[in-house]
């Protein structure tokens, strides 16, 4: 900014220096017109008065034109400083001298707009989301086996018919969560309603919950079923709300939540069966809570629904 004010000056001089020059030339001119206008008788005055400002300012002439030279030199250089000091600051000099206009053409920064390029570039590539993708894959990599369905023992306190559907019960189960879950379940034509009071049952606790008939369900009572017969799964005596159920060489790694598009309950629903003596398998491994067998009541080589 210094450098910008001097070279300011240093023109504003040379202007004014070039401005009194040519007012001296324009009185020279008048009385020189003045003279000839006067005729021939004033020719001697005049040449006597051109002389006489001749020696009266000619030292003042050789003096302002060597000061005005000096102040277009100081002008140039001081140009040349401040292009040379904007081109280090990574600007384009625009206040270059004429003679060299040349220079900075050959010294063209292009280091900074290229920067900003390439930070620009690289700014965009963190716009990824790699945990999202991780977890997707996580639950890719996972087998899709009983391992997957979070089976557990519940507790029916109680059961009553839907107040809009005569083939359901709603069930208040207890699963040892904070409080129990409500249950829709098909079993009227096949379980007497005094039935379903106070037992414990196998429950499925992570399918996606969904409406029955305006009421939510949480879950799903786990069966063995044929078309005239249903009966529900019993964990063996002692069992507690919320045991697990576990399968041998099936690592226990539910989903929070099946994803009903997936179909993995679906997929493992072939495998779910009962054997020839009253035990839940999946591939022909048991069930087991604490170590002892899921079973049925009376139906034996039936699918468990």
């Amino acid at each position: 900014m210094a450098s910008a004010e001097v070279i300011a000056k240093l023109e504003t001089k040379a202007v004014a220096a070039e401005k009194l020059i040519e007012l001296l030339r324009q009185q020279i001119s008048q009385v020189k017109a003045a003279q000839v206008g006067q005729g021939n008788g004033g020719g001697v005055a005049f040449s006597q008065e051109i002389v006489q400002l001749r020696e009266e300012n000619s030292q003042f002439f050789v003096q302002l034109r060597e000061e005005n030279s000096q102040l277009k030199s100081d002008v140039e250089t001081w140009k040349a400083k401040l292009s040379a000091a904007e081109v280090a600051n990574g600007k384009k000099g625009c206040c270059a001298p004429a003679k060299s206009d040349e220079k900075p053409k050959e010294v063209k920064v292009e280091a900074a707009p290229t920067e900003g390029k390439e930070k620009k570039v690289k700014a965009d590539k963190p716009e990824k989301a790699p945990k999202e993708k991780k977890e997707v894959k996580k639950e890719d990599d996972t087998p899709v086996d009983i391992g997957r369905l979070d089976l557990r023992v519940g507790h029916i306190r109680k059961a009553s018919k839907h107040p809009d559907a005569d083939s359901l019960y709603v069930e208040e189960i207890d699963l040892g969560e904070e409080k129990p879950r409500t249950v829709i379940s098909g079993l009227v034509k096949f379980i007497p309603e005094e039935e379903m009071q106070d037992r414990m049952a196998i429950i499925l606790c992570n399918l996606k919950p969904s409406k029955m008939r305006g009421i939510m369900s949480e879950a799903m009572v786990m069966c063995a079923s044929t078309p005239e017969k249903v009966e529900i799964m019993a964990p063996p005596a002692g069992s507690k709300p919320g045991d697990l159920v576990q399968v041998d060489g099936y690592t226990r790694n539910p989903d929070s939540q099946l994803n009903p598009k997936k179909k993995i309950f679906e997929a493992c629903a072939p495998d779910l069966k009962v054997n020839d003596t009253k035990q839940a398998t999946y591939k022909g491994v048991l069930w087991t809570v604490n170590g002892q067998p899921v079973t049925s009541q009376t139906l034996v080589g039936v699918q468990i629904k």
